[in-house]
């Protein structure tokens, strides 16, 4: 019979919303029970009782290649460590697995180094979890609406036509110097622009636009317990 196993290769760690880079190992959350011995004089056949107590999600390691430039992951790891900072935490399984681990944790490790003679400069971390890790196989509902509009030209054609099932387009905005994008999303519980937060329907804050250069707009659409959509429009700036 054939496997049904797929490849690791591919896994994603955020931060914050934004990505770790280079990861070579990352582990998992690992739920555990604790049982309280509750054995009496009564129990049966003599066997020892035992009801559940607390849950725990344990602890993740995280290992990689250090990157200095990484302000975000790998040196914000750093950051929430030494200010003892709760962070929120996603990994994302290979595109092969519609899945995602979301979960806050605590940095309660973080090493830069290790300088082998011939070897990589390599980092390392943990996080541990607190509270619950939440693991979704259900994505989020798409968005029933996202528009690019232009400070001067107004409304933004996006290439190709706003369709829930597709992640990335492109909008000519080079009568313009700045640009909203509004997200409608009815059931969303979470939809961020370029990690700013936004109201379903409500259009996000100006988005410089600089000349020569294609601006790349982030969207991203969370539903609890489900996991989330990001969406990308490139938008082309004025010449």
């Amino acid at each position: 019979m054939t496997t049904a196993a797929l490849s690791a290769f591919g896994v994603t760690l955020t931060r914050d919303s934004n990505l770790i880079a280079e990861i070579t190992n990352l582990g998992s959350p690992e739920t555990t029970l604790e049982t309280i011995d509750v054995t009496n004089h009564d129990s049966p056949g003599s066997f020892r009782e035992k009801i559940g107590g607390l849950l725990d999600a344990g602890d993740i390691s995280v290992e990689g290649n250090f990157i200095a430039g990484d302000t975000d992951g790998q040196i914000g790891l750093q950051t929430d460590q030494n200010a003892k900072t709760l962070q929120a935490f996603v990994i994302t399984f290979p595109t092969s697995v519609i899945a995602t681990w979301t979960f806050s944790a605590l940095v309660t490790k973080f090493k830069a180094g290790d300088f082998p003679i011939d070897g990589k400069l390599p980092f390392s971390a943990t996080l541990t979890i607190s509270g619950e890790a939440i693991l979704a196989i259900t994505a989020a509902t798409g968005p029933t609406g996202l528009a690019v509009t232009g400070n001067v030209t107004g409304a933004l054609g996006l290439t190709p036509t706003y369709d829930a099932g597709v992640d990335e387009y492109l909008a000519d905005g080079t009568g313009d110097v700045s640009a909203t994008v509004t997200v409608t999303a009815a059931g969303a519980t979470t939809i961020t622009v370029n990690g700013s937060s936004v109201e379903s329907g409500v259009p996000s804050s100006a988005i410089t636009l600089t000349a020569g250069e294609v601006t790349t707009i982030t969207v991203v659409v969370g539903e609890t317990g489900k996991i989330s959509l990001t969406y990308v429009v490139r938008v082309i700036g004025p010449a």
